[in-house]
């Protein structure tokens, strides 16, 4: 949801620009212009950007059970450690709605999760869901198709995760790794849900799961954003028809260039994407170097049937699959109602990050899933400001949240060193 503030400053950034040129300028000519005199670079993948840090990385295209190609990326090993030929235990890195795997490098070495993992010896696989800017491929469909966009997260569920978890420990150099380790961000935690309570037998392939922002009960959720749309959607209304099977905010090349190079790091209008960032992020808790970054590379895509299933689940109260209505509920699930997801069939041990301040994971559906799960660990966060954005952007990320997940996995490791 905050992805929607990011396009609305981008448009204000470029507005600013165009205000400071002496005369107007076409941007479509100059963007199709090949002797321009500002040239727009191609986006930087999330591979581009770990290598840039020194760091061995790799992107995988993985194909799913239903056709959809997903891109991933990994760090293998740590160029620090030089590490590559001893056993490197298997992290998954999920990302939330209208994200991608930018997001979890967005504050550095230093800082981010990906990179604190690789040096302390792990083998880092950061996932992107179908619709996303790096998994926008069928085997047989087109973007441009409808059908391409007929999924919400639970397709991501048993289809994307399983996929990539099974191809994650098949690329892992004859280790004889048969679990990983598993960290999802808001959408990230909903597909663990739901794909382990689907599908139970992966279980036993999560060693820890650390769940950023836990979302699958929204009974309670504060956003007021979400609220007033939830007066016009999910609530299986004509809009819900109309609104369903498409692209959320429709990709545009010259649009998303535009946004890429305004805020990419070494490009002459950087500043005018630093000064937007600052006035929306006000109070210090925001890492503001890496603000330009997350602009420049979401929202990075999403079907609108992902938002109609978080807004049913708004309006149901109960974590329960997608709501087709009726007469298709009974053709596919055989109740005129979806079926609950049986979360009680978790039996992973899953870790729940959660907090006071959050508006899309509020404290008490956070707590009245968690009593169902058989092995849970509750981290309610201490920071009483901390909300949902902070779990990638805060400064003090890597002391409140990412050195204590580490922790926990290494304690694990060593606990299980002879299994």
């Amino acid at each position: 949801m905050k992805s929607l503030t990011l396009i609305i400053l981008a448009g204000l950034a470029a507005g600013s620009y165009a205000a400071a040129l002496e005369a107007p300028i076409d941007f479509y000519k100059l963007y199709d212009n090949p002797e321009a005199h500002v040239s727009l670079k191609g986006k930087l993948t999330t591979s581009d950007r770990t290598a840039l840090h020194g760091y061995p990385s790799e992107h995988h295209h993985i194909t799913t059970k239903d056709g959809y190609v997903v891109g991933v990326f990994r760090i293998p090993y740590s160029h620090k450690l030089q590490n590559q030929n001893v056993k490197r235990p298997i992290v998954l890195l999920q990302h939330g709605l209208t994200s991608c795997s930018d997001a979890w490098i967005l504050q550095g070495p230093n800082d981010s999760l990906p990179y604190l993992l690789a040096d302390a010896g792990y083998d880092v696989w950061m996932g992107n869901a179908r619709g996303t800017s790096y998994s926008r491929n069928h085997t047989k469909i087109s973007t441009e198709h409808p059908s391409f966009w007929k999924f919400s997260w639970h397709e991501i569920a048993i289809y994307d995760i399983t996929a990539i978890i099974d191809y994650a420990l098949a690329t892992e150099n004859g280790q004889g790794q048969e679990a990983i380790h598993y960290v999802g961000h808001s959408q990230g935690t909903t597909v663990f849900f739901a794909g382990m309570s689907t599908l139970p037998e992966y279980n036993k392939k999560i060693k820890t799961a650390h769940m950023f922002a836990p979302v699958a009960i929204m009974k309670n959720l504060g956003s007021s954003f979400v609220r007033s749309v939830s007066r016009y959607l999910g609530n299986g209304g004509i809009s819900d028809t109309l609104f369903g099977c498409q692209e959320f905010l429709p990709h545009n090349e010259f649009v998303m260039a535009l946004f890429f190079n305004l805020c990419q790091p070494d490009f002459m209008l950087r500043p005018v994407c630093d000064r937007a960032m600052e006035s929306l992020y006000a109070g210090g808790r925001v890492n503001m170097t890496a603000m330009p970054d997350a602009m420049a590379t979401h929202p990075a895509g999403c079907s609108t049937d992902q938002m109609l299933h978080y807004l049913q689940e708004h309006h149901s109260g109960y974590f329960r699959q997608f709501d087709h209505g009726i007469k298709k509920n009974l053709e596919i699930y055989g109740t005129e109602e979806p079926p609950e997801y049986p979360v009680e069939l978790i039996t992973a041990e899953v870790h729940m990050w959660y907090s006071d301040s959050d508006d899309l994971a509020a404290v008490e559906d956070v707590e009245a899933l968690a009593k169902r799960l058989p092995k849970k660990e509750m981290h309610h966060m201490d920071d009483k400001e901390w909300n949902h954005g902070d779990y990638a952007l805060n400064h003090e990320v890597r002391v409140y949240v990412n050195e204590p997940v580490i922790a926990i996995m290494q304690a694990y490791e060593s606990k299980n060193s002879g299994m």
